[in-house]
């Protein structure tokens, strides 16, 4: 077996290839730039072989250097893992999950108490952060988040798309007959959606979208904005259904203007989670427990009818 560098030296190391400075990377280890870089120097002289690249106060990771960064990573990822394990041995029968507010609404909580059938030792506790969390500073063994499935690190798995209608109040509808007009109108969307509209124009044939946008921190607020006539948005399926039904929304181009859009153009809601985490048996059954439902939310029940007249009496 091969005889391990000093602890330090990869600490000082693992610092330095996330933040790719000494500055930074000392600051995070409450010591000096200097004994960042000495640290550094010994673990390359440990290994004969060079790990970064000096350019000014930039580093960069030689080839070796990100070989060995990955494996750095992953070891202090299991190191700190095991570590929550232990001072958290009582609670491990419970789990801490973030999921998008949307998510979490329409698909989570209808469907917790299944899986506290069978699991009814199991504590779940539920937040609903739009982010991706820092999984080690907000002890979050899973998160079901929104996107494209591109989170470098860490597991990730579509549990369910996400396909969007392009819908806006009726009164907006009257400027809009086809696509071309949307190059006029003023685009809503998410700041986590910036890739939507730019696939969208690309799907539809048209130029890249001008800068008529106005953004919001998420979809439900988005959505509020569509309806109270701010421009043109894109709502989710199901509710975009809900809405039009009840004729507060209208699809301009059709409800199945965006049908045939790559799939890789299609954002949903991915379920992530360090692969460190899937190591505590609760947490693996309950990240296998949700790969096995069947996530499509259910759509609203239509509104009632409205009430019968009561007849009117005739006078003779």
């Amino acid at each position: 077996m091969a005889r391990l560098p000093p602890l330090n030296a990869l600490r000082a190391f693992h610092a330095a290839a996330q933040t790719r400075s000494l500055a930074k990377a000392a600051e995070e280890l409450r010591v000096t730039p200097q004994a960042v870089g000495q640290q550094i120097k010994l673990l390359e002289n440990a290994l004969s072989t060079a790990l970064f690249d000096r350019r000014g106060r930039t580093l960069e990771l030689t080839e070796a250097g990100i070989l060995l960064s990955h494996f750095v990573k992953t070891g202090f990822e299991e190191i700190a893992e095991g570590v929550r394990r232990v001072s958290r041995a009582r609670d491990r029968e419970r789990i801490n999950v973030n999921a998008s507010p949307y998510f979490a609404t329409r698909c989570l909580m209808p469907a917790l108490n299944a899986f506290r059938e069978v699991a009814p030792q199991t504590e779940i506790r539920l937040s609903t952060m739009v982010d991706l969390p820092d999984f080690a500073r907000d002890e979050i063994d899973l998160a079901i988040q929104w996107g494209y499935g591109d989170w470098p690190g860490f597991e990730s798995q579509l549990l369910i798309a996400d396909p969007k209608v392009i819908c806006c109040a009726p009164e907006i509808a009257r400027a809009i007959r086809k696509a071309d007009d949307l190059a006029r109108a003023t685009l809503l969307d998410a700041y986590k959606s910036r890739r939507l509209w730019p696939d969208i124009f690309r799907h539809l044939g048209l130029a890249a979208p001008a800068e008529r946008k106005i953004g919001f921190d998420d979809a439900a607020t988005m959505r509020r904005a569509t309806l109270q006539g701010l421009g043109v948005g894109l709502v989710s399926a199901i509710e975009a259904d809900e809405d039009i039904r009840a004729g507060a929304l209208v699809a301009p181009l059709g409800r199945d203007a965006l049908a045939g859009m790559k799939a890789a153009e299609i954002p949903g809601f991915h379920l992530v989670a360090p692969r460190a985490a899937l190591r505590a048996p609760a947490v693996l059954s309950f990240h296998r427990w949700l790969l096995k439902q069947d996530w499509r939310a259910p759509a609203a029940p239509p509104p009632p009818p409205p009430p019968a007249a009561t007849p009117t009496r005739r006078r003779r």
